[in-house]
């Protein structure tokens, strides 16, 4: 009996530690492109943004900056040593951190292409992540021209920084980073001279893992799982942006939360409408953990940034979650014109996130 049970259960159990062991090496892909793109760019970012004279300038760097390094988080922590020395103004600093929410998502729109060669799968993916990006746009279409008339983000977070002061910071524990950043490090050792090798060799784990995720979560009835992300994990939009919050605040990554969904929405386990508002949590969580960093400061003007960024993404939430549609819409379309016309998202990821704002950053200086 036990034995037959065994047999039946086996070929499942099987595929579901193939899926676990997968999902790490695509976190790992996640978290070894972000560490290159960090080696490469760090310096070039912090170089970039002593030159910031006016907002809209600001606005550009924070895009390519964040585009260099990949994570707002680092972003907001250069900015803040930057204010904290006197270097940059508190008001050319807050467009900077409206831009690092737009140049945060080139890495999900990278996992994306991972799935180039089949149309469903790209279409499905591809909408998934440019919904992200699209929302980051469209809420700096909207506030970025009430911050310069009306220094809307700039008077509610100094207001708001005052009451913050002398609470003292908090670190939050990082579980995957136990497991993945040992790792990431070691393969960068290997060429500490040369991190674009650690970009090469990330892509290929990325796509070995991307292709072979699909495949074993269609294989494992992919009803089943549809069933228990939309009942369980992915029931009400207030769940899954919460769900989002939580899980970019644990893992300190909004490019490992919101890449995460992409396989699955390519596999067609997870729709749109129910990653729009995990994405919009994840931009909620990515400003956490360097909003708590900042009261260990007990710097005003630290804090002030910090509370900038948490700001900015809770009015971008307040405008677009109501108005899903938008977004979604622009996301469907843009995926669809990629299918018929593949070299489009290469295009974008590289005149959007670095040739135009390199351009402006060189003409404006």
């Amino acid at each position: 009996m036990l034995q037959e049970k065994f047999r039946e259960y086996s070929p499942n159990i099987l595929k579901i530690l193939a899926l676990l062991g997968l999902v790490y090496l695509f976190l790992l892909s996640i978290t070894l492109i972000g560490a290159s793109f960090k080696m490469m760019g760090k310096g070039v970012a912090e170089a970039v943004m002593q030159t910031v004279s006016n907002p809209v300038l600001g606005l550009v760097v924070g895009i390519f900056t964040t585009s260099l390094v990949q994570s707002s988080s680092l972003t907001t922590s250069l900015v803040v040593s930057l204010v904290a020395g006197q270097v940059l103004t508190i008001d050319l600093a807050i467009p900077i951190v409206m831009g690092a929410n737009i140049g945060t998502s080139v890495t999900n729109l990278l996992v994306s292409i991972g799935h180039i060669r089949r149309s469903d799968e790209f279409e499905r993916a591809l909408s998934a992540s440019i919904v992200h990006d699209f929302f980051n746009v469209l809420s700096v279409a909207v506030i970025f021209p009430l911050q310069l008339m009306f220094n809307v983000i700039g008077v509610t977070a100094r207001a708001a920084s005052g009451l913050f002061v002398n609470i003292g910071g908090l670190k939050l524990v990082n579980p995957l980073g136990a497991i993945l950043k040992p790792v990431a490090k070691a393969i960068l050792s290997i060429f500490p001279n040369y991190p674009w090798i650690g970009v090469i060799i990330a892509f290929f784990i990325l796509f070995f893992a991307l292709r072979y995720l699909v495949l074993v979560m269609k294989s494992l009835v992919l009803k089943k799982i549809e069933m228990f992300f939309d009942q369980y994990i992915f029931k009400t939009a207030f769940r899954a942006l919460f769900l989002g919050m939580l899980f970019t605040a644990l893992v300190q990554s909004s490019s490992i939360t919101t890449s995460l969904v992409v396989p699955l929405a390519a596999a067609g386990v997870i729709s749109l409408k129910k990653i729009f508002p995990y994405d919009l949590g994840a931009n909620i969580g990515t400003t956490i953990t360097a909003f708590l960093a900042s009261l260990a400061t007990n710097n005003p003007d630290a804090v002030t940034i910090a509370f900038s960024h948490l700001l900015f993404n809770i009015m971008g939430i307040i405008i677009w979650l109501p108005l899903k549609q938008v977004p979604i819409n622009l996301a469907v379309v843009f995926a669809r014109l990629s299918v018929r016309h593949r070299w489009i998202p290469i295009a974008y990821i590289l005149l959007f996130f670095f040739l135009m704002p390199l351009l402006l950053i060189l003409l404006m200086r």
